[in-house]
């Protein structure tokens, strides 16, 4: 819960303020021997602790769900596999997951959702990547739309759809290969680029890093780049400007 909604509710009269009090005076974070959830990170950043899927005990996993969706109402997470879905499943029986993209999440109903996010893929091998930028973007508030299969080889396709790109606060270019379309989107747009280079291509493309090495030495301004295949670092960063461009928005009015 933020600090400014236990606030609202304190005012409000839903919560008292020896409830409140109890909540600040809580430990930034909830210690469980294994794992120290961040369980202020919302408060100090916006958004609340995510949880990397992959490679973690069962054990381990399952507490770390509970304890984090009791805390925030809701909990999201990456790299997830079905059998990791099942489990949590078994405890959690609302959690919801997207086999594209591997998260794992549950997610609070009627969430509010603003500004633009303009996610692009190259081809359709980007799209896993891309959705967990997407539904990353998503989870924490914002709108996006996604337009796929773009690719520089036929980009009559992109420029069917720069109108809608160009509204975006940030677009989100995710591709593998020679990762050429973060360039292309860089020169036609007013707004950041992100670029994600992903692990698609053949031998020479070396999992993604011909990807990254194109989409870093880019002549294009205002790109900047994540890891490869870093589709959750890419939605958060988006996030982080979309809502700059919806304050800027508000503050005009």
């Amino acid at each position: 819960m933020e600090a400014r909604e236990i606030l609202e509710q304190v005012k409000a009269g839903s919560l008292s303020v020896e409830e409140a009090e109890k909540y600040f005076r809580k430990q930034p974070f909830e210690e469980m021997g294994y794992a120290k959830l961040d369980t202020h990170r919302e408060i100090r950043s916006g958004f609340p602790e995510v949880v990397y899927c992959s490679g973690k005990p069962d054990a381990y996993l399952c507490s770390i769900y509970q304890r984090l969706f009791e805390e925030n109402g809701e909990v999201f997470g990456t790299r997830a596999d079905k059998r990791q879905y099942e489990l949590i499943k078994g405890v959690l029986p609302q959690v919801a997951y997207d086999e594209v993209s591997r998260i794992l999440k549950i997610e609070r109903e009627g969430k509010k959702r603003q500004g633009k996010i303009a996610v692009c893929t190259a081809g359709t091998a980007d799209i896993p990547v891309a959705e967990e930028a997407a539904q990353t973007a998503e989870y924490f508030g914002a709108n996006v739309e996604r337009i796929y299969d773009v690719g520089v080889s036929g980009l009559h396709r992109l420029l069917s759809q720069i109108d809608v790109i160009q509204e975006a606060n940030c677009v989100v270019a995710v591709a593998g290969m020679e990762g050429a379309l973060a360039s292309v989107l860089g020169g036609l747009v007013s707004r950041p680029v992100i670029a994600v280079p992903t692990s698609v291509g053949y031998g020479a493309s070396m999992h993604g890093l011909s990807a990254l090495l194109t989409m870093i030495n880019s002549c294009a301004n205002g790109i900047a780049v994540v890891n490869i295949d870093n589709g959750y670092g890419a939605g958060y960063i988006a996030t982080q400007i979309n809502r700059l461009g919806c304050r800027e928005v508000k503050e005009e009015a």
